[in-house]
């Protein structure tokens, strides 16, 4: 149906409420089949055909199996936790810390350091500046030691798999 307020069609701000894209589902969604049957579901419009789901094949299965395996993947995920766990450890460490001192030492937490400004409040925006300081230095690491290597799996997975990166 077209909407029409007294314009020629083809004007701007001319709305095809019929238009065959309009609420289509993006490619490998299937919200408007039944999954048992394919069929379109009752929510789908009647004009619209029923997108057709592909099981992966045997093939991509293998092909991540043997990248999961593959020395590359290993030496990424490796250097992944070589930061994250360690970093997370001694960030909820300085949190914990930061709790603890509040509830167990509150006259440590108010002593003042200079005019209003207190220990507590010292504290406070440290743990904002750890949390940008450590955000900088995850985004760093992964850039240095593990954006390429795993760009190059990426890669060579698309290649093996015959699928195109967007």
């Amino acid at each position: 149906m077209d909407k029409h307020d007294g314009r020629a069609a083809g004007e701007p701000g001319d709305v095809r409420l019929d238009d065959p894209w309009y609420e289509t589902p993006a490619s490998g969604w299937d919200e408007w089949t039944d999954d048992t049957t394919g069929e379109p579901g009752p929510a789908a419009p009647a004009h619209q055909p029923a997108p057709v789901s592909q099981p992966r094949s045997a093939s991509h299965d293998e092909v991540y199996l043997t990248v999961q395996r593959s020395a590359a993947f290993q030496e990424v995920r490796r250097r992944y936790r070589r930061f994250v766990v360690p970093a997370t450890a001694a960030f909820l460490a300085w949190y914990l810390a930061y709790v603890i001192a509040a509830t167990a030492a509150p006259g440590l937490m108010a002593h003042r350091v200079t005019g209003a400004l207190n220990v507590a409040m010292l504290a406070g925006l440290g743990q904002f500046a750890t949390t940008f300081l450590l955000t900088w230095a995850y985004a760093r690491h992964a850039r240095l030691y593990r954006d390429r290597a795993a760009l190059d799996i990426r890669w060579e997975t698309q290649e093996l798999t015959g699928r195109t990166i967007r």
